[in-house]
């Protein structure tokens, strides 16, 4: 399974993809690398996600793997057609464009009650039902408005978080819907509207912070000016500056452990500071002892005893670091793929393991285009069809685009 073979959880399972951008496209992305056979439907020429430049060009690569491409003009009644044939032979639609336009296209959910009524239709947006659900919506929009750029930066300066964590784990609570409306259909035979948005996925990401403020009466601190709940839980410096440590002692039996890896002196024989709540009342005298040992040492050799000791510890790392992480490199978990023009990259696996084995690649990422005719013949469509398809403009391969552009 690591190495894309094997049987996975969702063989068999049929999933047209209507989507761009991340939300919409890690869903699918997580219904493929779980097996399921994943149709990604792109406008002629492509998704222009594959285009976008900055922080944007890593979208594709990350969230596409494991699907086929096919190319319709859904503006041509041709290519609709198409697009409806597809919907009906699939187990699952996913779409996330903006609100009532797949409706206006006529590939709404009430389009395939009669026709496909098992179909999992999977809408993935920015809110849920009530008085937003007509808004449009980012990542950065929700966090904003949901309270996680407020905790993630200073008090005054609203930071959103380092990824795009909203829309990844939006997409997450789509394909937990999917997956439970699957399982549902086995049982009944009916199909389901699923729907995961950006904002309420916020809201249950900050919920640990309402319900702080529930429990104790007073509002969460924003996470640069929080009251940690242990003594020692912060980043430190190393001998050398720029390799920064991170190091937390969650529990007494973790700060015995600590106190016999690093000579604390009085600070580690005082029987007061055995109990964590001691600790964290005594924080200010603890961590400037703590500050100084770490700062005396190599963060190579922190690491070493850190990892002894049995605390959490971690090194402050880039994500172009993770390239050469051993552990990621040993476990499956960086799988390899293909860039448009060629270049290898190696990106992260999904994250978690079935029976042992971390699922991996069976499909590359698509080209434009570049399974369109395999996939209207999987489909049912009759060699004549796909040919006058081809030949009419409604549909488009990269083997068509690519003769086109040549004459």
């Amino acid at each position: 399974m690591g190495n894309g073979s094997g049987k996975l959880p969702l063989a068999g399972i049929k999933v047209v993809e209507f989507s761009h951008m991340v939300m919409g496209p890690s869903t699918g992305a997580i219904l493929g690398d779980l097996g399921a056979d994943v149709v990604k439907v792109e406008p002629i020429g492509g998704d222009h996600t594959r285009r976008l430049l900055g922080s944007g060009s890593g979208y594709f690569p990350m969230f596409n793997r494991n699907k086929r491409s096919i190319c319709i003009d859904l503006k041509d009644a041709g290519g609709l057609d198409v697009a409806r044939r597809l919907v009906n032979g699939a187990d699952v639609l996913i779409e996330n464009f903006r609100p009532g336009a797949l409706e206006k296209l006529g590939l709404g959910p009430d389009a395939f009650q009669t026709s496909n009524p098992g179909l999992i239709y999977c809408s993935t947006k920015g809110f849920l039902a009530g008085p937003y659900e007509h808004r449009s919506a980012l990542d950065e929009v929700a966090q904003m408005m949901g309270g996680l750029a407020y905790m993630t930066g200073p008090s005054g300066r609203p930071l959103r978080a380092g990824a795009s964590v909203i829309d990844i784990t939006g997409g997450m609570f789509g394909a937990i819907g999917i997956l439970s409306a699957l399982l549902a259909r086995g049982r009944d035979g009916e199909g389901a509207l699923v729907r995961s948005s950006l904002f309420e996925t916020t809201a249950y990401m900050v919920g640990q912070h309402m319900a702080q403020m529930g429990v104790t009466g007073q509002a969460a601190r924003p996470m640069p000016e929080r009251i940690s709940a242990w003594a020692i839980y912060d980043v430190f410096e190393t001998a050398d500056p720029s390799e920064l440590l991170f190091v937390g002692v969650v529990s007494d039996g973790q700060w015995r452990n600590f106190v016999e890896a690093f000579d604390l002196g009085e600070i580690g024989r005082d029987p007061r500071f055995t109990t964590n709540n001691e600790r964290v009342l005594a924080r200010d005298t603890i961590l400037p002892v703590v500050r100084k040992i770490m700062g005396e040492h190599s963060r190579a050799a922190l690491l070493e005893r850190l990892e002894k000791a049995g605390v959490a510890f971690a090194p402050i790392a880039r994500p172009e670091d993770l390239f050469d992480d051993p552990h990621l490199n040993a476990n499956g978990g960086l799988v390899d793929l293909t860039l448009d023009d060629g270049r290898p990259i190696r990106l992260p696996a999904l994250p978690l393991e079935i029976d042992g084995a971390i699922p991996g690649v069976r499909h590359d990422l698509p080209r434009a285009g570049g399974d369109t005719e395999a996939v209207l013949r999987d489909f049912g469509f009759a060699e004549p069809e796909v040919s006058a398809l081809l030949a009419g403009g409604s549909i488009a391969s990269t083997a068509t685009a690519g003769a086109r552009a040549a004459s």
